[in-house]
């Protein structure tokens, strides 16, 4: 874990505040890659993950957090209650979400906050000279961090704005985006669940390779919990059997236990949980995994998900 301190706070739009953070130590902080995000401790209690989006070589890192009035406090807390001057601890950078340079075209789609990391993606692709396009959807120009830093960028002709408000045809039509697309371009997309949805399909259904589709999803959709049963899991070390009732997590069990892994959106968006699966089959509820990853039945994640068979092995 890491001391720093906010350095900087200031809006972006309306909506969005951006940090700056520096070690409270004054050492170097640990360098990252675009895509890369770092876990925040607020001072309440709460841990939250923001994407990295300044430059990979600075002495500080940079967030921006959209206030979202209907979630579960974080972002409130920054927005409302931090102050410039106030120390944070933050986990060091960890890549979810990494950027695969190569001569092919990449292609980049963000929407509101998702361009936080993928902001990070042009500006690397930028500096290494790489074919790309960035898509960025907002609702109108004021709503769109980073608008400026973007337009008055060298890499601003590689740019896209596709607005909702007003002239209709700006908008963002996935099929026409996609359809002018060699099969090794590759796709980087964040977003709103719904946003990326409906980018995937369009994807899918105009053949697009889905080893070619990067995403990530910023929070969990509502999981339905109505037909949950209990079952069992096995600490493939130890060969201890835990049970799991319909109305607890694999999580809060592990941790009633003295098994304690490492953890931190606890809704399945982040990955930070993923635990090794030996023998079972999982009913997989989060959104980090890709299909392919969830079909291989070979990881679960602990927080959200549970069994569809009556044991599960977990490779702990």
């Amino acid at each position: 874990m890491i001391e720093v301190i906010v350095t900087n706070k200031q809006p972006l739009t309306a909506s969005v505040c951006q940090l700056q953070l520096t070690a409270a130590d004054g050492s170097p902080l640990p360098a990252w890659q675009a895509g890369a995000h770092i876990d925040v401790h607020l001072p309440n209690g709460i841990i939250r993950q923001y994407s990295l989006c300044g430059a990979t070589d600075s002495n500080s890192y940079e967030i921006a957090i959209l206030n979202e009035p209907n979630g579960r406090g974080g972002s409130q807390y920054i927005h409302n209650q931090l102050q410039q001057g106030d120390t944070l601890t933050i986990s060091a950078p960890k890549n979810l979400f990494p950027l695969v340079p190569g001569k092919h075209k990449t292609l980049l789609i963000a929407a509101g906050i998702g361009i936080t990391p993928i902001l990070a993606m042009a500006e690397q692709l930028h500096a290494e000279q790489l074919p790309f396009e960035l898509h960025f959807c907002a609702r109108d120009q004021q709503h769109a961090a980073y608008y400026e830093r973007i337009t008055q960028s060298g890499y601003a002709r590689h740019c896209l704005f596709h607005f909702s408000l007003g002239d209709s045809q700006k908008r963002l039509d996935p099929n026409q985006l996609l359809a002018g697309y060699s099969q090794d371009t590759q796709l980087y997309l964040c977003g709103p669940n719904q946003f990326i949805h409906d980018v995937i399909g369009a994807a899918e259904q105009l053949g697009w390779p889905a080893e070619n589709i990067h995403r990530e999803f910023f929070a969990a959709e509502a999981i339905d919990h109505s037909d949950d049963q209990s079952f069992e899991v096995v600490i493939n070390s130890t060969g201890q059997v835990l049970q799991v009732a319909k109305d607890i997590s694999i999580l809060n069990v592990l941790e009633d236990n003295g098994l304690f892994i490492p953890v931190a959106c606890e809704e399945g968006v982040c990955g930070t949980c993923i635990t090794g699966l030996l023998e079972g089959e999982a009913d997989h509820k989060d959104v980090f995994m890709s299909a392919d990853e969830k079909q291989k039945m070979d990881q679960i994640t602990p927080c959200c998900s549970r069994a569809k068979s009556k044991r599960l092995v977990l490779d702990l």
